[in-house]
């Protein structure tokens, strides 16, 4: 009996529950129902958004620790920072949901022409445009006050990502590239955590942002995807209308763009070469999804854009046990 409720509850035709939203999240097992449609706006029962503004975050962090690492060094100063770690996550999970929740807000119209997101809580007036600013505003005092734990320069950083934020939403409309104007946002953390640790930028942690734009790029022409064909009935662009049947080619070129920065950025940073096998793991993760993806697979386009949290991982477990072998290396 229990199940069959929570299936209705997570329903379009009862909640409002987003089409690709898993069932039975805990947001809906934990959560009082009148708070369902907060976690909605802030795709709390989606955790792949902020886990992939998470990556750049905890890559840049773990560049910055592994950077010049001199063989014997000790622990402390190769590994990243967990208070650091720790509020990269807190602010990937408020500034995320403070960006979908602005999102929702500028996009109510779209949202409710297209099929997948017909059923957000702003189009399904499961919430009010003044409640979902309200939500917004505790969100990003949350994500503030994340950010003013950090250095001055790190603040100011931060800061200066706001500009793109704002701009992001509306790039559909005026470009069939939003999926970089995305990148752009979601990769800022690969500055912030060189920033956090050195209160500096160099060229490694600006390539790290490059390539993360590059992999952002990617994984969101694979999800787009999703909506080509709503999308070209409301006039909403995309790097997936753009791509079309190129899509596999331009994923090519991107992933390997990517790659490359980011091995460029390793070797500027002078990690210990074993951080390596994490890209050179990720690139096969990648290789992969170019080659078995079917761009007119809704499903698969879906599992393979969430696969992405895997390279993720890839990447920074290789720089943490680049890390690693500078402390052990010298008893070899």
């Amino acid at each position: 009996m229990e199940k069959v409720t929570m299936e209705k509850v997570q329903s379009r035709q009862g909640q409002g529950r987003v089409a690709d939203a898993p069932s039975g999240h805990w947001v809906y097992r934990v959560l009082p129902r009148g708070l369902w449609p907060y976690a909605q706006l802030a795709r709390w029962d989606r955790p792949i958004g902020w886990q992939l503004l998470l990556w750049p975050c905890w890559w840049s962090a773990a560049l910055a620790a592994s950077a010049y690492a001199q063989p014997g060094a000790p622990l402390a100063e190769v590994l990243p920072s967990l208070w650091h770690l720790a509020l990269f996550l807190v602010g990937a999970v408020a500034m995320r949901g403070a960006g979908c929740t602005y999102n929702d807000l500028v996009d109510e119209r779209i949202d409710n022409a297209v099929e997948r997101t017909r059923s957000r809580p702003l189009p399904s007036g499961q919430v009010t445009r003044g409640q979902a600013w309200a939500f917004l505003i505790a969100q990003a005092l949350l994500g503030l006050l994340v950010l003013v734990q950090f250095n001055a320069f790190a603040i100011a950083l931060g800061f200066a990502s706001l500009l793109v934020v704002a701009v992001y939403p509306f790039a559909k409309r005026f470009t069939d590239w939003p999926q970089l104007f995305l990148g752009l946002a979601f990769s800022w953390g690969a500055l912030m955590g060189w920033a956090a640790d050195f209160e500096s930028l160099a060229l490694a942690p600006v390539l790290l942002y490059f390539g993360s734009i590059l992999w952002v790029i990617g994984y969101d022409t694979i999800y787009a995807h999703q909506d080509k064909e709503d999308d070209a009935i409301v006039g909403v662009r995309s790097t997936a209308r753009l791509f079309g049947d190129r899509t596999r080619q331009w994923l090519i070129a991107l992933y390997g763009g990517a790659l490359l920065f980011f091995a460029v950025a390793f070797a500027l940073a002078e990690v210990p070469m074993p951080a390596l096998a994490g890209l050179v793991a990720a690139g096969a993760h990648m290789a992969r999804q170019i080659r078995v993806i079917d761009i007119d697979n809704p499903d698969q386009c879906l599992a393979l854009f969430r696969s992405n949290n895997v390279v993720g991982w890839l990447i920074f477990l290789g720089l943490i046990g680049g890390g690693l072998w500078a402390v052990i290396s010298p008893q070899f």
